[in-house]
């Protein structure tokens, strides 16, 4: 009997790696599709308390926001209080094209908010954006932990994703995009106060959807989400994390079509 559970197990992780192996296969821009098991950047949070040792980072691919759907590997393991959580991120990354988009507008989107690093240096290689503008940054957290190291080549591409996913984390993102220029400064908006400040002319836009939990709702819902439109209209780059431990997946999806007008504004 024992034998045989043995069995079902091994053919169960054989299933789960073939089912992850065809959507790496359909990601076409040749991003994530991969599990890191070591305790390295994101994977690192409380790796030798946890039984689950490993996180997923989803693949890259065009697609609408009819696309976007919630994965089932954990991107995102944390031990909280003494429980451990596996919080499920996207199934996909998506560079979001259709409808909703505006013409010129590169927008990304994905679950761990380091990946923005990514997404920086592969629109400024493709001359996205000037590097040196401003960085606006949307979130519940400042994001400006200190890296591990700031030991990357911006313009080699498979550095930056080895650097992305291996040093970085959700937290320690932003300081090396300006240690590296990518940006002269950052504007945080995080409060009410903030979102009052003007902001430069020119900026990429980053967005955390978790300004949108449950822990933000003292600010009112429509001021923040046409706050945030306002900024999604002057931008032509945009990142957009909808951080899994930080706010329920489905919630953090309907803000998002929100913000771009595909569904009509609602309680959350």
């Amino acid at each position: 009997m024992k034998d045989f559970k043995k069995y079902k197990k091994e053919l169960s992780n054989k299933e789960n790696k073939s089912l992850i192996k065809d959507k790496a296969d359909k990601g076409n821009l040749n991003y994530g599709g991969f599990f890191i098991e070591k305790a390295l950047g994101n994977n690192k949070f409380s790796y030798e308390d946890r039984e689950l040792k490993k996180i997923y980072v989803p693949s890259l691919i065009d697609g609408g926001f009819s696309d976007i759907s919630i994965g089932v590997e954990a991107s995102f393991v944390e031990v909280d209080e003494g429980v451990e959580k596996h919080c499920i991120g996207l199934e996909n990354m998506y560079h979001l094209v259709g409808q909703g988009i505006a013409e010129g507008k590169d927008i990304y989107l994905f679950d761990n908010h380091n990946h923005s690093f990514y997404f920086w240096c592969k629109a400024l290689k493709e001359n996205k954006f000037k590097k040196g503008v401003r960085l606006v940054h949307i979130d519940q957290h400042k994001d400006t932990r200190e890296a591990e190291n700031y030991d990357v080549d911006i313009d080699d591409i498979e550095d930056v994703k080895k650097y992305t996913n291996e040093v970085l984390n959700v937290g320690s993102f932003i300081k090396p995009a300006l240690y590296h220029n990518i940006f002269d400064d950052v504007d945080i908006v995080d409060s009410t106060y903030s979102m009052e400040k003007e902001i430069a002319a020119e900026y990429v836009l980053d967005i955390d959807l978790d300004f949108f939990s449950k822990d933000m709702d003292y600010i009112d819902l429509d001021w923040k989400l046409d706050k945030v439109s306002e900024y999604i209209q002057g931008a032509d780059v945009i990142t957009i994390a909808t951080s899994p431990f930080f706010i329920g997946q489905e919630r953090a999806i309907d803000v998002l079509k929100m913000l771009f007008a595909i569904e009509k504004r609602h309680n959350l």
